[in-house]
């Protein structure tokens, strides 16, 4: 039986229909639900709604079921709606009718909301663990070829010198842009919407604050019925950090695609990282890249699917927020294998050397030429008008040393600062401040 039901049996195809991917996805939650209980039935303890004797025996079958969790051992069973109800259900057949109390004080509405902010804080550490290990990566590749010169493109034509310090820099940088964005949306996810019940609160004497403590959120979402308008936005402000990762990644695999082609060949990775073609022999494909790129742009389109799914829905619980989890947990999987994948393929790039040795790249020089006319008292424009005219008769003659010494040029990367305000906003998520909470729960 449902735990939400009464004495009429539900159409099977309403059933069917209903609860959909419901159980498949709860598994990825079923750890977390276990932890909101164990705070929820201790603060009910603390308030008279269970006896310390009941508190001590739900506490320790709770916790054999999130080791069983943990040793992949947990099932939800097909005559089991989903995670709240297996859970509910197994403590109840091992510990009798202790177990058919701890959904006192609260809703399957604040009980999901509260798995899914567990759920997307723990994911958020994950997805935080690869950017910084991509942007490591990136940081340590720029300053290995940072005098290493390529073409720079502005519309696809040939501009401007760059490096390769600039280029994987670029890329590391923008990460830093990326995590302030998740860190938003950690800070999102990371306030408490336990007791808000079915959203409208509850006359049991809850303590909502001692729930917030015990499960390491830095505070509460206070307002009950603002913590169930929280479903659904929470996930479109995780979605929009995700998707600004996922524009970096997908940018530079666009840029890895264009590099590796032949008719530019300024990167190469080993043949076992390439695929081939059925017919051409010749062929080494960037198939990890393109398929990177692809992933990411799905990934960019999330916030939409989010808020259309979402859009126009009056305040309070409706069903539609239940297929919220079929856009944004694989999502979230996509990405973390895109980030560690793309570290993993940048571990083993050959970067080209003495690219600009080449005569089609001379006119790259041809800013260099008309600022050193004007470091020398010629006007700007009348410099510029000068070397024009010298590519336009064909007698223009490249000055090829680059002496770029401006914060983040070719010749001042600002390395160190840039892994400075990515250490910065590293240290303002409270990882290990979750961690202990978690870990004291389940002492």
């Amino acid at each position: 039986m449902k735990i939400w039901q009464k004495n009429i049996d539900v159409n099977k195809d309403i059933e069917t229909f209903t609860v959909g991917k419901d159980r498949e996805l709860d598994l990825e939650m079923a750890a977390f639900d276990v932890l909101g209980s164990l705070a929820h039935v201790e603060m009910l303890e603390s308030i008279g709604l269970l006896t310390a004797d009941e508190l001590v025996q739900i506490q320790k079958e709770l916790k054999n079921i999130y080791a069983e969790i943990e040793a992949g051992d947990f099932v939800i069973e097909d005559s089991v709606e989903d995670v709240h109800s297996q859970v509910e259900w197994l403590l109840t057949q091992r510990i009798g009718e202790a177990g058919k109390k701890i959904h006192s004080g609260r809703s399957r509405n604040d009980q999901v909301l509260v798995d899914l902010k567990l759920f997307f804080r723990d994911r958020i550490e994950e997805m935080v663990d690869h950017t910084q290990t991509l942007f490591q990566q990136l940081q340590t590749l720029s300053e290995a070829h940072k005098d290493k010169l390529l073409p720079g493109y502005t519309h696809l034509q040939i501009a401007m010198p760059s490096s390769f310090g600039l280029w994987f820099g670029a890329y590391a940088e923008s990460l830093v842009d990326d995590m302030e964005l998740m860190l938003a949306a950690y800070k999102v996810c990371n306030k408490n919407p336990l007791g808000s019940a079915a959203g409208y609160g509850s006359s049991f004497p809850l303590n909502r604050t001692m729930t917030t403590e015990l499960l390491g959120f830095d505070t509460l979402n206070y307002n009950v019925v603002y913590a169930q308008m929280g479903r659904g936005k929470t996930e479109r402000v995780l979605a929009q950090a995700m998707s600004s990762i996922a524009a970096t990644l997908a940018k530079m695999a666009m840029d890895v695609c264009l590099f590796i082609n032949q008719n530019f060949a300024f990167i190469t990775f080993p043949d076992e990282l390439t695929t081939g073609s059925s017919i051409m022999p010749h062929k080494k494909n960037p198939d990890v890249f393109e398929l990177i790129r692809s992933r990411c742009n799905k990934i960019q389109a999330l916030p939409n699917e989010i808020a259309m799914m979402t859009t126009n829905l009056p305040s309070g619980y409706h069903r539609d927020l239940q297929l919220l989890k079929e856009n944004l947990f694989p999502a979230i999987t996509s990405l973390n294998e895109c980030l560690s994948i793309a570290t993993y393929m940048l571990q083993n790039i050959t970067v080209k050397d003495d690219i600009l040795s080449d005569k089609k790249y001379a006119y790259l020089f041809s800013v260099e030429v008309v600022n050193d006319l004007a470091l020398k008292g010629v006007p700007f424009r009348e410099a510029y008008k000068i070397v024009g005219e010298t590519i336009e008769n064909g007698s223009f003659e490249p000055q090829t040393q680059v002496n770029h010494t401006h914060e983040g040029s070719i010749g001042n990367l600002c390395t160190a600062e840039i892994k400075g305000m990515m250490d910065q906003i590293l240290a303002q998520f409270k990882f290990e401040q979750t961690k202990e909470a978690i870990q004291k729960l389940l002492a």
